[in-house]
């Protein structure tokens, strides 16, 4: 597999183009073309169109990130108002479509605003308002939750697969630095769904309205937010506490491995796109990197060298021996932050005697990118499927349970 820092490269001149790992729309300005990457490959899981995506980059000034908060929120805008407009006339499921792509598309607009911007916390609102319409016309109904947190909660959304089985397994997902509950359908819950899997997508320390609203900063021992998930869990008649699994992408694959060997009530574990020592990348970074501002906010420090003094507790060395339940590491073979991460998450793995299965995604399937950016489907696919083999769900009869 290939050492790709193509997120880092500038390149004057270029058009756009493809790379192993994805669509470049805006060689000379990198970041910003991994996250018109990321949107754009989270249209085929019903996050926006294409076209539209393409409609809003159009428009963009290349580099400017007013312009891109700007088309983004009237892509979103539209398809919001169409949304409200076809459910007023009984069109349900076209008004499903529409939230849909307008909670996704919203995330991507209120991405690149600093977290004391008004315009984050009304974007961020506004991509809640989207997905609450959008699970509230699920059948079964979609749930907006509050889990219960050190004296405060955790703001998660909780969605039954569409089958009658009374108690069926549950995967809790989390995002990373930037990702947060609303993105997960797009990433893990639409593939657990579909193989009899209830989610349980968690804005945990860090992340989401948990950060937005409560000012909760992130935590090395991530083993706590996902204990309180369970508990949660443990208060309902309809789940299988033996099968309860958790997920985490980016920097939540470090929150789901140290999780899954912390928390005995796991049952499996999925790190979607490894993570292995975090202080160690972060030491690389100043107050002029890009997510700098960003980084700062979630590790609730006031400078790079701060977070980088935080941030040194978020390693795997020792921490991983304990893990007992099997262990999928999903990461993209030509992934822009870099792939020799996941050799030494799974090598570790091996040596101390754990379950683990490291699977790359290569650029000819696509899903090459970081966290399969550039083809959510396919990471979905072989996370969702490992996860449904592990719990014993056979998927030829699942029909047979008389989905709702």
């Amino acid at each position: 597999m290939a050492e790709a820092l193509g997120i880092n490269v500038v390149r004057q001149g270029e058009l756009p183009h493809y790379e192993p790992y994805g669509w470049q729309h805006w060689p000379e300005f990198p970041w910003l073309s991994y996250q018109f990457r990321r949107a754009l490959g989270e249209t085929q899981e019903g996050g926006g169109s294409v076209s539209e995506l393409f409609l809003a980059a159009s428009r963009m000034k290349p580099g400017d990130l007013d312009s891109w908060h700007m088309e983004l929120l009237k892509v979103s805008d539209n398809n919001m108002r169409r949304g409200d407009d076809e459910a007023a006339k009984g069109h349900v499921r076209t008004a499903m479509n529409c939230w849909l792509r307008a909670a996704d598309l919203y995330r991507s607009a209120e991405f690149w605003l600093t977290h004391d911007d008004p315009r984050r916390m009304a974007t961020f609102e506004k991509c809640e308002a989207a997905t609450h319409k959008f699970l509230d016309c699920c059948v079964p109904k979609g749930e907006v939750v509050h889990v219960p947190y050190e004296g405060k909660h955790l703001y998660a959304y909780f969605i039954r697969a569409p089958y009658h089985t009374p108690k069926q397994p549950v995967l809790i997902a989390f995002g990373g630095l930037d990702s947060f509950k609303d993105e997960l359908w797009f990433m893990v819950g639409r593939g657990a769904l579909q193989r009899g899997i209830s989610v349980l997508l968690v804005d945990g320390p860090g992340q989401g309205g948990t950060l937005r609203r409560l000012g909760i900063p992130t935590r090395f021992d991530y083993e706590v937010p996902v204990g309180a998930c369970i508990d949660w869990l443990g208060t309902r008649t309809d789940v299988d506490m033996n099968r309860i699994a958790v997920s985490g992408s980016s920097l939540g694959g470090y929150y789901a491995a140290r999780a899954g060997a912390k928390e005995p009530r796991l049952a499996a574990c999925i790190a979607h796109g490894a993570q292995w020592d975090v202080g160690s990348r972060m030491r690389e970074r100043d107050d002029d990197h890009m997510l700098a501002s960003h980084l700062r906010w979630v590790f609730g420090s006031t400078s790079m060298k701060d977070v980088w003094e935080v941030s040194k507790a978020f390693k795997l060395e020792g921490a991983l021996d304990s893990m007992k339940c099997p262990f999928l590491i999903c990461h993209g073979g030509h992934d822009v932050l870099g792939v020799q991460t996941a050799n030494l998450v799974h090598d570790y793995a091996r040596k101390v005697g754990l379950d683990v299965t490291l699977r790359f995604v290569t650029e000819e399937e696509t899903g090459a990118d970081h966290c399969q950016h550039d083809n959510p489907t396919i990471g979905q696919e072989i996370m969702l499927d490992w996860l449904a083999d592990k719990f014993g769900i056979g998927q030829t009869t699942l029909g047979n349970d008389k989905p709702l």
